[in-house]
Parts: structure tokens; C-alpha cells; sequence
């Protein structure tokens, strides 16, 4: 037997074990979203808990300063003052680092916060963290959570440049009742 069946079928059930003990429930609506605690750009922490009472748009992107990204980030801030007079909170998650955010906010003028999720677990925990090879990030993906915590949206196929008036769209529907 080669060393790589004997490590895999010593580690086995330990991976067993794991999935079937204490593994996160998949994102999906209705469900509660996963809880973040990540500084922004200005090194000031924000968590799920923050916005409770209040409708939230998490939106998970690549990297800073590349052009999808770019474009997304800018539709937002051109967006920005309808969604804060639907008091709708706004963050831009992505693997890159505080100090890589705050060049990218400044030099693009962005008026919401940009946090960074280092080592990826929160974009693992909303279903939304790539590897290509040692790289790790984060896919474009959004995600609108209600006053109560739980995911009402979730958007995996996003077009950077009509996607937040698509998100805004829906925002009104979901503040309607609908």
C-alpha cells in the first residue's frame, strides 16, 4: 500500500468524525448568516452583530485595485446614498490585508468599509473562498442579510457592473414584503 493510502486511511475517520460532528450548515436563505468579526481600512472591527436590526449587503470580491473589483466597488459608492436611505449597511470583503483596503478605498473615494478576511474563514463560511494553487481569495459573490441575521439574497453569478442596482432592486422588494 502506498504512504498515501495508509495517511488516507489512517485519517479517515478523523474526516468522518469532523463532517459528521459540529460541521457548519451550509449558506442558504432563510438560514442564519455566519457571524464575521474583521477590521476595515481604518483598523476598526466589525461584526454580524453590528448591524442587527438592519438590513446588510455583504459583498465578497477578488482583490483590490483589479479591474471587476474596481468596477464593482465604484457601482457601490456611485450607489452608496440610495442604499443609506433604505439604511442598508454596505461591506466589501476580501482576502487582501487593512493597509491593501485602505489604498484601495482612498485612491477610489469608496465611502463604505472594505474588511479584511486574512486567512479567508469567513469567506469559507459563506461559501465563497477559491484556491488556485497556494492562492487563496475570495469569489464575487453577495449576499443581503435581513434585520434579523439571516440571509434573504444570495447572488453567486455577479456582473460587476449592473450588480448593485440589481441589489438595490431587490432591496426594495425585500423592504416591501416581497
Amino acid at each position: 500500500m502506498s504512504l498515501e493510502k495508509r495517511i488516507g486511511a489512517a485519517l479517515a475517520p478523523l474526516f468522518l468524525m469532523m463532517s459528521s460532528h459540529g460541521a457548519a450548515e451550509p449558506v442558504g436563505i432563510g438560514k442564519p448568516a455566519p457571524e464575521f468579526r474583521l477590521l476595515d481600512q481604518h483598523g476598526v472591527t466589525h461584526s454580524l452583530a453590528n448591524y442587527r436590526g438592519r438590513w446588510l449587503v455583504i459583498y465578497f470580491y477578488p482583490k483590490d485595485d483589479t479591474p471587476g473589483c474596481t468596477t464593482e466597488a465604484c457601482a457601490f459608492r456611485d450607489d452608496v446614498l440610495q442604499l443609506r436611505r433604505m439604511d442598508v449597511g454596505l461591506v466589501g470583503i476580501s482576502t487582501d490585508d487593512v493597509e491593501s483596503h485602505k489604498e484601495f478605498a482612498n485612491k477610489y473615494h469608496l465611502p463604505f468599509s472594505l474588511l479584511s478576511d486574512r486567512d479567508g474563514s469567513v469567506a469559507q463560511s459563506y461559501g465563497s473562498l477559491t484556491r488556485i494553487g497556494p492562492f487563496k481569495f475570495a469569489k464575487r459573490h453577495t449576499f443581503i442579510i435581513g434585520p434579523e441575521g439571516r440571509v434573504e439574497r444570495i447572488y453567486r453569478d455577479v456582473n460587476p457592473k449592473t450588480h448593485s442596482q440589481q441589489v438595490i432592486g431587490d432591496l426594495r422588494a425585500l423592504q416591501a414584503g416581497g
